[in-house]
């Protein structure tokens, strides 16, 4: 999308986060967006996915409105991603990408590889990495190595709580 990288910070993270996590993590990405915004971040990346890309875009969302040089960026990896969620999860992610300043979607129809190159694309654009990641392997734990082999600041949330 090519946003200026070193202003721009992006997320990932698992969709599946334990109940007793939510509140620590929901003030901890809060902290972690802040403190980005008082280093004079202004673009945030967030992949559009359940749990915590969620979580994270309605953190900058929430700062967005305090703020008007704030923006959310939302790379989504094909234009169905929502296919199969429930009602209630389709609805909060209309309201998302209603709040983003841009949607980008890296495919048009679902493939093998689509979100992994929305992480990439993600990356690339980004600085930072902020991240909530308990496994070693998958998605996320992939983005994370990426973002550290492309030379980003990382910051696990996971690692905190």
């Amino acid at each position: 999308m090519g946003t200026d990288r070193h202003i721009s910070c992006c997320f990932t993270g698992h969709r599946n986060i334990p109940e007793q996590d939510m509140r620590q993590l929901e003030s901890l990405l809060d902290d972690a967006v802040r403190a980005r915004i008082s280093q004079g971040y202004t673009v945030f990346c967030a992949g559009g996915a359940q749990g915590f890309d969620a979580m994270a875009a309605k953190a900058v969302i929430k700062y967005k409105k305090q703020d008007e040089k704030i923006r959310l960026h939302l790379y989504l990896p094909c234009q169905d991603q929502d296919k199969f969620w429930s009602r209630r999860a389709k609805s909060e992610y209309e309201k998302i990408k209603q709040a983003a300043d841009s949607v980008f979607y890296i495919s048009q129809v679902y493939d093998r590889y689509c979100m992994m190159r929305r992480n990439h694309a993600m990356v690339d654009d980004s600085s930072c990495c902020i991240g909530y990641c308990t496994r070693s392997d998958g998605g996320s734990a992939r983005t994370l190595s990426y973002a550290l082999d492309k030379g980003l600041t990382v910051i696990n949330l996971a690692q905190i709580i």
